[in-house]
C-alpha cells in the first residue's frame, strides 16, 4: 500500500464493466432469433402482462427484475455524452424510467455488477484494450472537427453505472449490487421472486431457465411495450428442449467456453447439418447446425465424454461441466452434469481467504456492498482486487497523468485505512465504523480529508455546504497532483459549480457549445472519477458525508463545463464567466483562495497558462487577461483572511496493470488496463 509497484500512463477509474459486460450472452442469438425464427420474437404490453399476474396472483405485486448493466447505454439519452456527462438531465431520465413504471403498478428491482468473475477476466481484459482504441478515435474526431462525434461512436460517461446505482437509490428504488456477475443473481431473484420478468440486453437470460426475458433495446417507455424473446418457442423452432439450452450455449461459445476452441466443431457441424441455408449468415448456419447435433445426443452427462475429445480443451476437462453448471439456478440441476462434479459457484471460499480478517467488519462491509452504499470496499476487504475501467482519456496528452495515478496516492491512503486499522497511527477501523458520538463524527471527517492531504483544512470545509466542501476536497487534491493544470482550469471548475446551482436539466439541455475542446473533455472525465475516489473514501472512513451529497449532478455538468472552460482560458471577463451574477463574485473568490491555499502549502503555485481556442504555442505563459485583475493573476496568492464569507455556506449550527498492497501479509491483486 505504501509503494505499489511504479504503473505507466495507465488509463483507470473504479468502475467495473463500464462500456459492456464481457460477452453479453451468445453471439448473434438474438438476432438469428429475429431473422429466423420471427415467432420467438413477441411484441408484449407490460401493462397487460401485469394485470394477467394481479388477477393470477392478488397477494403478490407485479415485479420486474432489471440487468441495470445492460440498460445504462439505453438510459442515457442526453444528447451530449462525451463532454463528462450530462448528470442533472440524466437523473432526470431515471426519474422519468420509473415513473412509467409505477405508474403501471410495476415494482422495479435493479441488479448491478459487483464483480468480474476471475473465469471472465481475460474477456473484460480484451474489452478493456479494444475499448482504448475506441477511445484514441474520438480523440481524434474531436481534434479535427471541434465536435462531439456521432452516436455511432458512443461512449458512456465515465462511471456511470456507479452513479447510476446511487440515483436509482435516491428515487427510493431496490438496487442491489451482486457478489457474482448480475446476470446468475437476476436470473435467479426472477425465478425465486415469481417476478413477471427480466429486463435487460443479453442473450444468456435466453438460456438460464427463469421467468421471461423483455428487451430494454425495444422497449416504448410511453407505451410500456417491448419485446420479449421467448425461450420455449426459441426451442420449438430449433428442435431443442429447456434442458438442452445450457449445452447449446457452452458449444456456441460464451463467457465460460471460448469460441477459439469451437471452429473444429463447427465445421463437422456445418458439413453434416441438413439445414444449411445459403441466405442466411455463417453465424445462422452454425446456430442451426449446432442445435441438430444436439438434439440427437441423449441428455446424460456420459454423453459430454464424445463431445470433450472433439474439443481442443488442453488440460481443462472439466470446461463444459462448468460452462453447464453456470447457467444453473440454486435447486436446479442437469443431466449433463455428473453427480460427483463440484459446483464452482462458492462464495465462502472467498471470504475464508479474506484479506480482512475481521468478521464484523466484512460482514457490515458485505450487508453495505449487497445494498449497494458502499463503493468497492466490500472487495477490496475481500480479494484484495478492484477492478478499473476505462475513461475517456488523451493517450496523446502527455501533460495529464493517466486518472490511474493521479488518484492512486488516495487510493493507497485509503487501503490503509482498510487493511492497516489501528496501526502506525491509522485510525481504527472499528471506531469508524461502528462508535457514535461528536468525537468519532469529527475522526471520520478528518480521516477523509487526510486521504487527500486536506486535514489542515478541516475547520474551513465544515462550514461549507457538504456537496461543495467534497468539491473543494476533489479540486484541491488535483490541483496539487496534476501540475500542468492551470488558473484557467481552476476558474472553470470552480465557476462550474457555482453557476450550477439552481439551473434545472431543461436549462442544461438547452445550453448549445460552439466548439468541443478534446483537453476539456480529458477534465471533465478525469474529475468525474475523481468522485468516484470521494465514495471509496466516504465508505472506508464510515461515511462522514452522505453518499448523495458526492455525486456529479451536486457539483458538475459536461456541457457547462466545457463551457466555462473556453470562456476561462480565451480570457473573458468574470462577470461573463459568472453568467453576469455579481452575489457569485465572493464566493468564486472564497472558494479559489481555499484551494490555492492548500496547494501553497504543499508548495504548488497555480499559474495562469491561457489556451486560448485550445492550441498553446511554444511557453505561453502569461498574465491573464486585465479584466480579471485580482480574481486571475499569473500566480494567484489568496487573500485568505475573508475566505469563509459569502454564499454556498452552511449554518454552523446546524488496470490489465497488476498493482500489489504494500503490506507484507496482505498482497493482493489491484487490476489496472493501460491506457
Amino acid at each position: 500500500m505504501r509503494s505499489p509497484a511504479p504503473a505507466g500512463s495507465g488509463s483507470a477509474g473504479s468502475d467495473r464493466c463500464e462500456f459492456q459486460r464481457s460477452a453479453m450472452g451468445i453471439k448473434g442469438l438474438q438476432g438469428f432469433m429475429a431473422r429466423v425464427c420471427p415467432d420467438a420474437c413477441r411484441t408484449v404490453d407490460l401493462r397487460e402482462v401485469a394485470e394477467k399476474h394481479r388477477i393470477d396472483h392478488p397477494d403478490f405485486p407485479p415485479v420486474i427484475v432489471v440487468d441495470a448493466m445492460s440498460c445504462v447505454r439505453y438510459w442515457y439519452t442526453p444528447e451530449s455524452w462525451v463532454c463528462g456527462g450530462q448528470w442533472r438531465e440524466y437523473l432526470a431520465t431515471l426519474e422519468d424510467f420509473v415513473k412509467s413504471f409505477t405508474a403501471a403498478g410495476i415494482k422495479l428491482v435493479f441488479y448491478f455488477d459487483g464483480v468480474v468473475e476471475e473465469k471472465k477476466r481475460d474477456e473484460w481484459i480484451k474489452r478493456r484494450l479494444q475499448n482504448n482504441k475506441d477511445i484514441a478515435r474520438i480523440f481524434q474526431f474531436i481534434k479535427t472537427q471541434r465536435k462531439q462525434p456521432g452516436r455511432g461512436m458512443f461512449t458512456v460517461p465515465s462511471a456511470l453505472p456507479t452513479f447510476t446505482r446511487f440515483a436509482l437509490k435516491s428515487l427510493g428504488q431496490k438496487t442491489v449490487c451482486t457478489l457474482q456477475e448480475a446476470d446468475f443473481e437476476v436470473a435467479a431473484y426472477g425465478l425465486q421472486h415469481n417476478c413477471i420478468g427480466i429486463l435487460g440486453q443479453d442473450s444468456d437470460y435466453l438460456i438460464y431457465n427463469t421467468c421471461p426475458y423483455f428487451s430494454i433495446e425495444k422497449l416504448h417507455l410511453d407505451r410500456l411495450v417491448t419485446v420479449m424473446y421467448s425461450r420455449e418457442d426459441l426451442c420449438h423452432a430449433l428442435g431443442l428442449s429447456l434442458t438442452h439450452l445450457p449445452l447449446f450455449a457452452c458449444l456456441l461459445g460464451n463467457d465460460v467456453v471460448p469460441e477459439r476452441l469451437l471452429e473444429g466443431f463447427w465445421h463437422k457441424c456445418l458439413v453434416t447439418s441438413p439445414h444449411k441455408n445459403n441466405s442466411y449468415n455463417r453465424r445462422a448456419n452454425i446456430i442451426l447446425a449446432v442445435a441438430n447435433y444436439i438434439s440427437k445426443v441423449p441428455c446424460s452427462y456420459s454423453s459430454l465424454k464424445h463431445l470433450k475429445e472433439m474439443l481442443p480443451l488442453g488440460s481443462d476437462k472439466t470446461l463444459l461441466y462448468r460452462g453447464v453448471e453456470s447457467y444453473l439456478l440454486p435447486g436446479q440441476q442437469s443431466p449433463w452434469i455428473p453427480p460427483n462434479f463440484t459446483s464452482c459457484q462458492t462464495f465462502s471460499l472467498q471470504e475464508q481467504t479474506a484479506v480482512c480478517q475481521d468478521k464484523e467488519i466484512l460482514q457490515l462491509a458485505k450487508e453495505q456492498h449487497i445494498r449497494s452504499e458502499n463503493y468497492t470496499i466490500f472487495n477490496i476487504l475481500s480479494s484484495g482486487e478492484t477492478e478499473c475501467s476505462n475513461s475517456l482519456e488523451d493517450e496523446c496528452d502527455t501533460e495529464i497523468p493517466g486518472q490511474a495515478l493521479i488518484y492512486r496516492p488516495a487510493r493507497q491512503h485509503i487501503y490503509s485505512v482498510l487493511l492497516e486499522s489501528g496501526e502506525g497511527g491509522t485510525p481504527n477501523l472499528k471506531t469508524l465504523w461502528f462508535a457514535k458520538g461528536p468525537d468519532v463524527e469529527r475522526q471520520r471527517y478528518s480521516t477523509f480529508l487526510a486521504c487527500f492531504h486536506l486535514q489542515d483544512g478541516m475547520q474551513e470545509l465544515q462550514t461549507l455546504e457538504a456537496p461543495v466542501a467534497a468539491f473543494c476536497c476533489l479540486l484541491a487534491y488535483l490541483m496539487m497532483q496534476v501540475s500542468s493544470l492551470s488558473l484557467e482550469d481552476l476558474n472553470a471548475f470552480v465557476a462550474v459549480v457555482l453557476c450550477l446551482k439552481g439551473k434545472s436539466a431543461a436549462q442544461l439541455a438547452g445550453l448549445q457549445l460552439v466548439q468541443v475542446d478534446s483537453r476539456a473533455v480529458h477534465l471533465g472525465a478525469v474529475f468525474v472519477r475523481g468522485l468516484t475516489t470521494l465514495l471509496m473514501a466516504n465508505s472506508a472512513c464510515g461515511f462522514p458525508f452522505r453518499m448523495d451529497d458526492l455525486m456529479p449532478w451536486e457539483v458538475f455538468d459536461g456541457k457547462l463545463f466545457q463551457e466555462k472552460y473556453q470562456q476561462s482560458h480565451r480570457g473573458c471577463s468574470l462577470e461573463e464567466l459568472l453568467e453576469g451574477n455579481e452575489s457569485l463574485y465572493a464566493p468564486f473568490q472564497n472558494l479559489k483562495s481555499f484551494i490555492c491555499k492548500a496547494c501553497m502549502a504543499k508548495k504548488r503555485t497555480i499559474q495562469s497558462r491561457p489556451r486560448g481556442n485550445g492550441f498553446i504555442t511554444g511557453m505561453q505563459q502569461r498574465e491573464f487577461n486585465p479584466r480579471f485583475q485580482q480574481t486571475h493573476r499569473s500566480s494567484f496568492v489568496p487573500p485568505y483572511h475573508n475566505q469563509m464569507r459569502g454564499f454556498l455556506w452552511r449554518n454552523p449550527q446546524s488496470q490489465g496493470r497488476e498493482y500489489r498492497l504494500g503490506h507484507p501479509d496482505r498482497r493482493r491483486r489491484f487490476h489496472l488496463p493501460p491506457r
